[in-house]
């Protein structure tokens, strides 16, 4: 066994010594802080049952037990205790402080700069990013649809250009529920719309194809009265009208209209976040039979909300949606944002209480000129705002 003791400024620089006098089969016997640095004691050829016969050995070692591999030193240059100490050590948190305050006003800096230098060679283009934040549409996705307006004559034409890119960005459909009939559940959380919406669907269905082969069942068990409303509607289109509390029942249920061309499902309705979501879809999904789900979102909702819901209702799998609430929504950017974040294709859009008048399958023109006409013309976004919100994205665009 060959002995020998390193000395450095660092453990990285002992550890380096080591390896270089004596390879990456060196084992590390003790390491200790000195004045100036740190002292390794390391081997070659180590053989600890020699070291624990001390008659055989002729090298006192009091600190062999913990000899340490090269290699895992290497790793692991530096203790966790001594890491922990470091970090915690007044100056150096105070340093970090400031470091990372002026990192924030570098970057508040970077940012201006950035927005204003694009307010300068593209200002068609500024002008549309700032009409598209006031319709409240997600950050991303304005940088993405604005890009074409860099070939714009005017500012008009820049208008045109973006909403067209912002049409062509929309989901919709190309299938309509009404044609390819089977049985479809609408789901959603409270007070979206849902109950109105299937009177809707049955009501088109009625109009083009007759009484006779659509039905209506209601799986809400939770809400006082809930099957109601849904009862009333089946009387006035003259249509069955059946209730069923859980996947069983269901199964019975969907088996005793077979015959029907169109099986409407109205579910209950459920906040994003209820515990019970997961029972609504164990009822779907556990029926056995295979059911079409469209998700129902109200156009008044805020973005993250709308967000937070396609996500907890993804959990099954997601045909397409109906936004329903169309003519209370003051801004239209948000769910615009959603659909198109989510890839989530948009079937049809209420806008208002009448069976079945007020409701119409999807056109992304027809969306997109609507949250067009919503945008408050004179409601500029401050230009700090604007250089929060794209003068990040700029400056790591161009680093």
């Amino acid at each position: 066994m060959k002995v020998k003791r390193f000395f450095a400024p660092d453990m990285r620089q002992a550890i380096r010594l080591v390896r270089e006098a004596q390879g990456p089969d060196a084992v590390i016997l003790s390491n200790r802080k000195v004045d100036g640095g740190i002292e390794i004691i390391a081997a070659l050829d180590y053989d600890e049952s020699l070291l624990n016969d001390g008659a055989s050995s002729t090298v006192s070692q009091p600190r062999f037990d913990n000899a340490t591999p090269l290699a895992k030193a290497v790793r692991e240059p530096v203790s966790a205790t001594q890491q922990v100490k470091w970090s915690q050590d007044p100056s150096i948190v105070a340093m970090r402080d400031e470091i990372k305050q002026l990192r924030g006003l570098l970057e508040n800096q970077l940012a201006h700069l950035a927005w204003g230098d694009l307010n300068r060679r593209e200002p068609l283009h500024a002008d549309v990013m700032r009409r598209f934040s006031r319709m409240e549409l997600d950050t991303a996705l304005i940088e993405r649809v604005s890009a074409p307006t860099v070939h714009a004559r005017d500012e008009e034409h820049a208008w045109q250009l973006a909403l067209s890119e912002l049409t062509a960005s929309v989901p919709v459909a190309e299938q309509d529920v009404m044609d390819q009939g089977g049985i479809v559940a609408l789901v959603g959380s409270t007070g979206v719309g849902k109950t109105t919406s299937v009177a809707k669907l049955a009501a088109r269905y009625v109009l083009r194809h007759g009484q006779r082969h659509v039905a209506l069942v209601s799986t809400d068990s939770y809400r006082i009265g809930a099957h109601e409303q849904l009862m009333t509607y089946g009387r006035l289109l003259g249509i069955p009208v059946q209730v069923a509390s859980d996947h069983r029942e269901l199964r019975s249920t969907l088996n005793s209209l077979a015959d029907k061309r169109l099986v409407l499902i109205d579910t209950a309705g459920m906040s994003q976040r209820d515990v019970r979501l997961s029972e609504q879809f164990a009822t779907l999904a556990d029926s056995g039979i295979p059911i079409r789900t469209l998700l129902v979102l109200s156009a008044t909702a805020h973005p993250a909300v709308l967000e937070e819901t396609v996500d907890a209702f993804s959990c099954v799998a997601l045909e397409g949606a109906i936004l329903t609430k169309l003519d209370e929504a003051a801004r239209l950017g948000g769910v615009l944002s959603t659909l198109i974040n989510q890839q989530l294709p948009l079937m049809f859009i209420t806008n208002g209480q009448r069976v079945p008048e007020d409701m119409h399958p999807a056109r992304a023109h027809s969306l997109v000129q609507k949250a067009a006409e919503l945008e408050p013309g004179s409601d500029l976004p401050a230009e700090s705002l604007m250089a929060e919100k794209f003068g990040g994205i700029r400056t790591h665009v161009h680093v």
